[in-house]
């Protein structure tokens, strides 16, 4: 790619950037003359932005005169009559379109072809045109100019122009587009080898040579006339700049694949240029890569075959192969009908519509044809024209097949047909679907309709058509494309398939976690959930939260490893498990002890049946369990695997809770420890799993000092605080479950809490019960009375009878509730029974459990408490 000299006599005020790439400068131009459409690479070239010239006359860029042929040309959008204005005359011998050249389709000498000439109404041009930078300094560009047409009809024009850097130095190598050496006669290079050069140029195949960015540097005598332009116009531009034609886009992207792999490909459907209406045949070609001495591919070499096509049966294998890497990609649904679609076009048919079931993981379909309207959504169309002219209904619509139509019998039948246009069922079916009766209006001659099928389910139809190429489809076409909806259809029943899994897992996972947060004074709490993206699946992430008695209130994070239904049953059994061991009021350390047995178990019972022991035991999942007393404010914790909370004081400081790390669960054999630590009223405490801080496109440190400063922005309530963390970390979906907990602890006035020492004396206990009803009494709990005094009664003579000294009793009045607790240093744990008639004793805990809301027993490291629960309201 290059930019012309000055003419002789003409200044030139700017230089090329040096060491600049290589780039194209494009614009649209409407049949007015008027500016659609502006690349960047216009902008860099000319300096001007898109808002300054769409819309406006191209003549406005002009530098030349205006009656030169260039510029009548760009001012009269480029079909203005008996103006050559091209690089080489027409009659300049070896030009295409030159007296005694070689024509081929759709080039010089066809009509609507016109290259050059002065005929109106040409459909591609050439030539050199000075214009105006942005600064005022002058240019001269070679302009290259197709029409593109929409729909078959004329339309607006694409204006390109190659843009290459200047060689670095005297000496050294050009850059793309460029020459490597001084240009000696006819412009080839002095140092080349001459037979090698008079072969490349006059081989009967047209050869064309293209770096490594696809950009093209070479191109002989045959390749010019194929093409219709001469090398030194098309130098620096791509192959769809040159021709542009879906052909053209598939050797594009073939290109590549050799620059990449280094291996060769092959095109069925022939390079042509910017084609006409009408039939064209294009001649195949080859893709061979050029390598240096040390096997590294600098170029590509581009070669059509003259009068040699390559055998159906190749072409075939050849298609599968690639298709093969193309369809089925990804596991969405529209995505994968579209590559289907886009591996049909060009190189099998000249348009294909997928349209599918409703529901996306298909059904069956009668085995009879069906007697109503076949209704389907249409989710992909690809057409060698722009604007898709044989589809009526447009990708994401639904379309009506009637119930005799061929396609409503390619289903019911469950095979593969072909048609023409003319055929008696065809015929009918236009009579009826507007569908059809656009397929005949466009020139559609031969059809073929094809099941979507994979493993005896049907999850659509693929309707395959041509009417630029005048060959009819063949029984090995039809067995071609039964291969390649084969495979799409495999692609769409598994991503079906997927979205079935996560649409169950999701269900599952959101009904083993809590719907609604308990009621509770200790902690005002805030969660969220956020599954991962639909690639990775949904996890076993979950969170819990867990009123213990005393007014304590537990926390629960945990991360059952691996994804899926499996990840998220093993994460319910693990969340009931740890509320029946909370429901124990065990510490956190022996909690967590009890787990690991628990999915020890778990995995030695799979592996027993043949499963996957570890991701369906749940070995390696991660657990934070916390404990927090509102009464003495402290909060005690243990780990196994997980990080660490956050905690953020009320003056502002943020820091990591020093909990030691136990081992993840089910690995076994190692102990947990507990860690407790005072928080100030109003501290907020953030619970979390690692997918939180483990973003795709930040490090742990980086994502933790985030957070850390979402935490510790004020915020009026802990559900601020949990937007403002996921806003502030996640910039996209995340790759891994999420569950987040955000606590803001409270303390219990000290007026609230009452406690006095009692002795061994059965007589202390009136004493204990003037004590409570007294303490009732000032909180003005006169109501509740007369159970509080039943419940001290016989939890206190429970504890004289059976326990040991010292014994307490203690009064907690929280909110709606008054906790009785009494405590001895007896380990002995008291048991409800049901009394004999003639039984003096044990009605006690019976009579207890009838009054209380709740009541139960919890272990400490010198005894024991026996607790009731006491609703007030209604009291």
């Amino acid at each position: 790619m290059e930019r012309l000299p000055p003419p002789l006599g003409e200044r030139h005020d700017r230089a090329d950037d040096i060491g600049e790439p290589a780039y194209t400068a494009a614009a649209t131009v409407d049949a007015r003359g008027i500016v659609r459409g502006w690349s960047e690479g216009a902008r860099r070239l000319l300096g001007y932005e898109p808002s300054q010239v769409v819309g406006r006359p191209a003549a406005r860029l002009l530098a030349d005169a205006p009656d030169t042929p260039g510029a009548r040309l760009l001012a009269g959008a480029l079909d203005a009559p008996d103006t050559p204005g091209v690089l080489d005359a027409p009659d300049t011998p070896g030009a295409p379109g030159a007296p005694g050249a070689l024509d081929a389709p759709g080039v010089s000498g066809v009509p609507g072809g016109g290259v050059r000439g002065d005929r109106p109404g040409r459909d591609r041009w050439s030539g050199s045109v000075a214009v105006r930078h942005r600064d005022g300094s002058r240019l001269r560009l070679r302009l290259l100019a197709n029409r593109r047409t929409h729909g078959g009809q004329g339309g607006e024009w694409l204006v390109v122009s190659a843009v290459a850097p200047r060689p670095a130095g005297p000496g050294q190598e050009a850059g793309p587009g460029g020459r490597g050496q001084e240009a000696g006669p006819g412009g080839r290079g002095v140092g080349e080898a001459p037979l090698g050069e008079w072969a490349f140029i006059q081989s009967p195949c047209a050869l064309a040579v293209f770096g490594t960015d696809l950009r093209l540097v070479r191109a002989n005598a045959a390749m010019e006339r194929v093409l219709g332009f001469a090398e030194a116009e098309m130098r620096g531009l791509c192959l769809p700049e040159i021709a542009p034609h879906p052909v053209s886009e598939d050797a594009d992207r073939r290109m590549r694949l050799v620059v990449k792999t280094g291996e060769p490909q092959y095109l069925q459907a022939g390079i042509r240029p910017a084609a006409p209406p009408g039939p064209q045949h294009g001649r195949p070609a080859s893709l061979a890569p050029m390598k240096d001495s040390g096997g590294r591919v600098r170029a590509v070499c581009l070669a059509t075959h003259h009068g040699v096509q390559e055998p159906p049966a190749r072409q075939h294998t050849t298609l599968l192969k690639d298709a093969g890497a193309r369809i089925g990609t990804t596991s969405d649904i529209s995505r994968t009908a579209q590559e289907l679609a886009d591996a049909a076009v060009p190189r099998l048919a000249d348009f294909t519509v997928v349209d599918l079931l409703d529901v996306p993981t298909g059904g069956e379909v009668p085995s009879a044809p069906p007697a109503a309207v076949v209704t389907l959504r249409r989710t992909a169309v690809r057409s060698v024209l722009d604007s898709h002219p044989e589809s009526v209904a447009a990708a994401g619509e639904t379309t009506a097949y009637p119930a005799l139509s061929p396609v409503a019998e390619c289903l019911a039948r469950g095979r593969g047909a072909l048609h023409t246009t003319a055929d008696a069922a065809v015929a009918r079916w236009a009579g009826e679907d507007p569908q059809a009766a656009r397929l005949r209006e466009v020139g559609t001659h031969s059809l073929m309709v094809v099941p979507m099928r994979t493993r005896d389910i049907t999850v659509g139809v693929a309707l395959f058509g041509r009417h630029r190429s005048p060959e009819r489809f063949t029984p090995e076409d039809l067995w071609l494309a039964e291969q390649l909806t084969a495979r799409a259809a495999a692609g769409i029943h598994d991503a079906g398939r997927h979205i079935r899994e996560r649409t169950t897992t999701m269900t599952l996972q959101r009904s083993l976690l809590p719907q609604t947060l308990p009621d509770q004074a200790a902690l005002e709490i805030a969660s969220r959930y956020l599954p991962a993206d639909s690639r990775a699946g949904v996890g076993g992430d979950w969170f819990d939260v867990i009123p213990l008695s005393g007014a304590r209130v537990a926390l629960v994070v945990g991360d059952v490893v691996g994804h899926g239904i499996r990840a998220s049953a093993t994460m319910g059994r693990l969340r009931t498990a740890v509320r029946t061991l909370a429901d124990v009021d065990l510490p956190p350390d022996e909690l967590l002890t009890h787990l690991d047995d628990l999915v020890i178990r778990l995995s030695t019972d799979v592996a027993v049946t043949g499963g996957d022991a570890e991701t369906a035991g749940g070995i390696g999942t991660t657990c934070l369990y916390a404990v927090y007393d509102p009464v003495s404010r402290r909060c005690t914790l243990a780990r196994a695997g997980h990080p660490p909370p956050a905690v953020v004081t009320p003056d502002g400081a943020v820091y990591l809770l020093d909990v030691p790390a136990g081992p993840p669960l089910g690995l076994g054999g190692l102990p947990f420890e507990t860690s407790e630590t005072e928080l100030p009223e109003g501290s907020l405490l953030a619970l979390y799993t690692d997918g939180l801080l483990e973003v795709r496109d930040r490090d742990i440190d980086d994502a933790l000092d985030k957070m850390f400063a979402a935490v510790a922005r004020p915020a009026q309530s802990p559900e601020s605080v949990c937007d403002q963390v996921l806003a502030d970390l996640l910039t996209h979906r995340p790759d891994d479950d999420i569950a987040l907990l955000i606590a803001r602890t409270r303390a219990l006035d000290s007026d609230r809490v009452a406690a006095w020492d009692l002795s061994s004396d059965p007589a202390d206990v009136a004493r204990a019960r003037q004590l409570a009803t007294g303490r009732l009494a000032d909180w003005g709990l006169t109501e509740a009375v007369f159970v509080a005094e039943l419940m001290v009664s016989e939890l206190v003579t429970n504890a004289i009878r059976y326990g040991r000294p010292p014994i307490q009793l203690r009064l907690i009045h929280e909110n709606s509730t008054l906790i009785c607790e009494v405590s001895d240093s007896s380990s002995t744990t008291p048991h409800m029974r049901r009394a004999r008639i003639f039984d003096e004793g044990g009605r006690g805990l019976l009579l207890v459990a009838q009054l209380a809301r709740r009541w139960g027993t919890r272990h400490s490291l010198v005894g024991k408490t026996v607790w009731a629960e006491q609703s007030l309201t209604g009291s």
